[in-house]
């Protein structure tokens, strides 16, 4: 076991909710990581057995399966994606709230879709596939990480499978919600070697149960 926590974050939208409750339970940024001219990935803290590594929501799901960090905050849907074995998730911060969608263009899905299968632009090809078999749908999926919303336009497929938070990227690409995945929130998530090895990543793990649980009470 390494001397020193690896505690991963994500780029992007949740970030900014979460630095107040990573705050509270004890897990403060150096000034450095403040700096929008930054580019660097990996943080000191303050404290001296601690680090962050910033990196894309998939990849801190990776980082923290794999024991190369030992905890992380990353969104459930990106933990339900990859379903990996050794990541466990034991606190829901309730922040970062948005759903996992099905959207198309208003006058209905391109003929892109065959008889008996869909076409689909998302990043998410596991929640995609295993949504459509629900419904006795295959779905082939065009892996995209970017952009979803300008692909039915393109032709390149029927429908997207993507985050929605106020619906309004969906409106100014002409497309409408037609199904509803999951609910998202931001999760708390640790390598479970690390849970069972390492004392300081129990403690950190209260220390977040805590503070949502004192949020939910207020």
């Amino acid at each position: 076991m390494s001397d020193s926590l690896t505690f991963a974050v994500p780029k992007g939208r949740i970030l900014d909710e979460a630095l107040p409750v990573m705050a509270r339970a004890g897990v403060v940024p150096e000034e450095a990581f403040h700096d929008k001219a930054n580019r660097s990935l990996t943080f000191g803290t303050t404290r001296d057995d601690m680090r962050l590594i910033r990196v894309r929501a998939f990849d801190v799901a990776t980082f923290v399966a794999h024991g190369a960090a030992q905890m992380g905050i990353v969104g459930s849907d990106v933990i339900e994606e990859f379903d990996y074995a050794d990541l466990y998730a034991p606190v829901d911060l309730d922040i970062g709230h948005c759903h996992l969608a099905v959207a198309e263009p208003k006058e209905g899905a391109a003929s892109v879709d065959g008889a008996s299968h869909v076409r689909v632009a998302t990043k998410y090809p596991n929640l995609t596939r295993r949504f459509f078999e629900r419904q006795g749908v295959q779905a082939e999926c065009v892996k995209l990480n970017g952009a979803m919303e300008i692909a039915p336009s393109l032709g390149l497929c029927g429908r997207i499978v993507d985050l929605v938070s106020s619906g309004q990227t969906l409106k100014e690409n002409g497309l409408v919600e037609t199904g509803h995945i999951i609910d998202i929130t931001a999760r708390l998530i640790v390598n479970r070697a690390a849970l069972k090895t390492d004392p300081r990543v129990a403690a950190l793990v209260e220390a977040f149960r805590r503070d949502a649980t004192e949020r939910k009470a207020a």
